[in-house]
């Protein structure tokens, strides 16, 4: 079975999780893993099932998530497809699904894009990473959400227990066509 999981990525945490997931998919299937950004041509037939990861950054998708979906949408929706967010709001456990987390209960009422699973993953905070502005802002925003505030301070949330569990979900799909 070959498998295509495209990442959106801003600081590298979704891309680590896409491929966390490829590796473990790459037991019973043939993973490819791409950039959404790089993603030229592709013919989505080729694969039987597909996976989108993206992270939010400042309460949104990078287009590129958009962009791509509404090109290929109607072939997203007749195959097994998954969607998994990544964001720091997701590190409280109570906005880790698709209904209570506000950015991806959003983009799924404003897509076409019926996936088979969704799910929400806790990003992680690489606050010596970030430019300057970037690093000032996220410290705002985690003072007034109760979160992190020390800029010294690297911190993953991802829940990789949640990560396999959804790989194992979505590795039991069925592709039907």
């Amino acid at each position: 079975m070959n498998v295509l999981i495209l990442f959106s990525s801003r600081d590298g945490q979704t891309h680590a999780i896409a491929s966390y997931i490829a590796k473990q998919l790459s037991a019973t299937a043939t993973c490819e893993i791409q950039d959404l950004s790089q993603v030229g041509q592709i013919d989505l037939n080729q694969y039987q099932q597909v996976m989108i990861g993206a992270s939010v950054r400042y309460g949104h998708f990078s287009p590129v998530l958009s962009k791509f979906v509404s090109k290929h949408v109607e072939q997203l929706n007749q195959m097994p497809s998954a969607f998994f967010a990544v964001n720091l709001t997701a590190r409280k456990p109570e906005k880790r699904s698709p209904q209570t987390n506000a950015y991806v209960r959003k983009f799924l009422l404003s897509t076409p894009w019926q996936p088979t699973l969704c799910t929400v993953f806790a990003g992680a905070l690489r606050y010596p990473r970030y430019r300057w502005i970037d690093r000032v802002m996220i410290q705002l925003i985690m003072r007034m959400t109760g979160g992190e505030t020390d800029t010294s301070k690297e911190v993953e949330y991802t829940d990789w227990q949640q990560v396999s569990s959804f790989t194992q979900d979505f590795s039991a799909l069925q592709y039907e066509k």
